[in-house]
């Protein structure tokens, strides 16, 4: 994730909608490679990405798709991804533009929790897939040590990592952090009940830690290594996000 937060103007932006990425690196590289491999074919027909920020992703994914589409609700970042490809709507995800069965596979990248009715933002996303379609999803691992999107205190937003805030009774933690949910497995399986899909993957990832890579690559790069080896372990549930291939059945 970018940090271009500087006025409180732009710290109500990043507490309603998250900060996208605004640069590119190892994280964003291993995010997509794990989207393109769970697309498989699917990557020849068409994708949504479903809240795409500036555009970064859809730039990214343009030269391995039939065609690729961003869907982006803040209109300024809409303009900007309208930069860097042709294909941008500014709209909701709860009310997605499209008839039914238009997507071979869609990208929900860290905006789910965003939304203002995440139930309906996941019913529009499988009524918009083809049968056979699938959803890379990432999501906030409640898990996590630190809540990555601030918290409220006292009244004021404070950006930042806030340690073990998601670790609270979640009344308590829904008091500091209300412009932003958390998810845990339980809770993305609630999400998906009932609708016509199937899970075809689910971990939890660690971050790159790109950005202590930058101050302190030593540091960084061992950390990184050490943490996403965990991923291969039963600690995956303290990563840093949830990564769910979810696909449309007949």
């Amino acid at each position: 994730m970018g940090n271009q937060v500087n006025s409180g103007r732009d710290l109500d932006k990043a507490a309603r909608c998250g900060e996208p990425s605004y640069v590119w690196r190892a994280g964003q590289e291993r995010r997509l490679q794990m989207v393109l491999q769970a697309a498989g074919e699917r990557a020849k027909g068409r994708l949504l990405e479903n809240g795409c920020g500036v555009g970064m992703y859809v730039e990214r994914l343009a030269p391995h798709t039939g065609q690729v589409v961003g869907l982006e609700y803040d209109h300024a970042r809409a303009a900007e991804a309208g930069e860097r490809s042709p294909h941008i709507i500014n709209g909701a995800g709860e009310g997605l533009p499209f008839l039914g069965a238009s997507f071979d596979m869609i990208l929900s990248h860290e905006v789910l929790e965003h939304v203002q009715d995440d139930r309906l933002a996941v019913e529009e996303m499988v009524r918009v897939l083809k049968p056979g379609g699938r959803i890379a999803l990432f999501v906030p691992n409640r898990g996590y040590p630190f809540e990555t999107h601030g918290i409220y205190w006292r009244g004021r937003y404070r950006f930042g990592n806030i340690p073990l805030v998601n670790y609270l009774p979640r009344r308590w933690r829904d008091r500091l952090a209300p412009h932003v949910r958390v998810y845990s497995a339980g809770d993305l399986k609630k999400l998906f009940a009932g609708l016509a899909v199937r899970i075809v993957e689910r971990t939890v990832i660690f971050g790159a830690y790109d950005n202590i890579i930058a101050r302190r690559p030593a540091l960084g790069k061992a950390l990184r290594g050490v943490l996403q080896a965990l991923e291969r372990t039963p600690l995956r549930g303290l990563g840093l996000s949830h990564f769910w291939v979810i696909e449309k059945v007949a």
